[in-house]
C-alpha cells in the first residue's frame, strides 16, 4: 500500500510502517510520503482564525533551496515518496478544458524532483488542471495523481516519458454524486480520459485516495469495477492493481505477480472475478507473505 501524506498527522504513517513491519500491529506492506509539500497559501486550512496554530496539512515550501532541503528532511524522517501539490483551484475555461493554477515555479519543482531522484525516491504529483499535470510532467515526476484535465498532448508525453497516472475515479464518482456543475463535469471529463488513456498506453495504477470519501462506507475495491466500466478487461483491471501497481512501487521483483521466489501476497474471493470483477468487493481470505 502506498500512503500518500498524513494530512497535519507529521511522520505518523512511517510509524505505522515501522509498526507492521515489528509485527506489533497487523497490516499491509506500506510505502509512505509523510507530510507532502505545497508552497505558502496553497494549502490553506479554512475556518480557523489566523492567530491559531493549527497542524498543517502540508510542509510548506518557498524557493529552490527550500524544496532540496524539505526533501531531505522527509527521507531523514523515513520518507519512500515524495509528493508534492502541482496545482489548486481547478477551473474550467471557454475552451472546455480543465485548467488549474500551479503551485511552484518550474525551478522549485525541477528541485524538489531532483534532490528525491538523486536520494533513490520516487515523486507523486497531485495534479488535476492541464496545467498543473503539464507542470508535474516538466518537472519529470513518476505519477500522476488524479490528472482530471489529462490532454491527448499529455497523455502522449506520459508515454513517451513512462509516467504512471492514478486516476482514482473512487473518489471523483463519491465527490460527484448527487451534485451537478463543476464536479459532474470533471467526473465526466475522467471517465472519458480513463478511456482514451487506456487506449493510448498510458500506464495506469490502481489507486482510490482513501480519505477524499468515507472508506468505512464505500469498498474500494469499486476501483477495479469502475476500470471495467470505463473499458478496461478484468485482466487489465486485475493488473492495474498488482502487476502495474507493483512496477511503479519498484517492487516488480517481489510482488505484484503469483511467481516462485516473490512474496505470497495474496487474496481470496468465492467467485470468479473474470467473469465478475465484482467478486472483489467481497474478499474473505488475505495471506500475508504465505501466512
Amino acid at each position: 500500500m502506498r500512503d500518500l501524506e498524513t494530512e497535519g498527522a507529521m511522520y505518523a504513517d512511517v510509524d505505522v510502517k515501522k509498526a507492521i513491519a515489528n509485527g506489533e500491529v497487523s497490516g499491509p506492506r506500506m510505502q509512505v510520503a509523510t507530510r507532502a509539500m505545497a508552497p505558502t497559501g496553497m494549502y490553506p486550512l479554512f475556518g480557523y482564525s489566523w492567530e491559531l496554530k493549527m497542524p498543517r496539512g502540508v510542509q510548506f515550501v518557498d524557493g529552490v533551496d527550500e524544496a532540496r532541503k524539505a526533501v531531505r528532511e522527509q527521507v531523514m524522517y523515513g520518507a519512500d515518496w515524495i509528493k508534492y501539490y502541482s496545482d489548486r483551484r481547478e477551473h474550467f475555461e471557454a475552451d472546455g478544458r480543465l485548467h488549474s493554477r500551479v503551485n511552484f515555479t518550474d525551478e522549485e519543482a525541477r528541485a524538489i524532483v531532483e534532490e528525491a531522484h538523486r536520494l533513490g525516491k520516487k515523486v507523486a504529483a497531485h495534479a488535476v488542471g492541464s496545467d498543473g499535470i503539464a507542470a508535474a510532467l516538466r518537472a519529470g515526476v513518476d505519477t500522476i495523481e488524479h490528472g482530471d484535465g489529462l490532454t491527448d498532448t499529455l497523455m502522449d508525453e506520459m508515454v513517451r516519458k513512462g509516467v504512471y497516472w492514478v486516476p482514482t475515479l473512487t473518489v471523483d464518482r463519491n465527490l460527484a454524486q448527487g451534485r451537478e456543475g463543476f464536479w459532474r463535469k470533471t467526473f465526466d471529463l475522467q471517465q472519458a480520459n480513463f478511456t482514451k488513456a487506456m487506449r493510448k498506453g498510458v500506464k495506469i495504477a490502481l489507486g482510490t485516495d482513501a480519505g477524499g470519501f468515507d472508506w468505512k462506507k464505500v469498498n474500494q475495491a469499486k476501483e477495479f469495477e469502475y476500470y471495467v466500466q470505463y473499458g478496461m478487461t478484468p485482466m487489465q483491471a486485475i493488473r492495474a492493481g498488482t502487476s502495474v501497481a507493483s512496477e511503479l512501487l519498484g517492487w516488480s521483483e517481489t510482488a505484484g505477480t503469483v511467481e516462485a521466489g516473490k512474496w505470497a501476497d495474496l487474496v481470496a474471493v468465492n467467485g470468479d472475478p473474470l467473469k465478475d470483477i465484482t467478486e472483489l468487493q467481497k474478499v474473505n481470505f488475505v495471506m500475508k507473505c504465505g501466512v
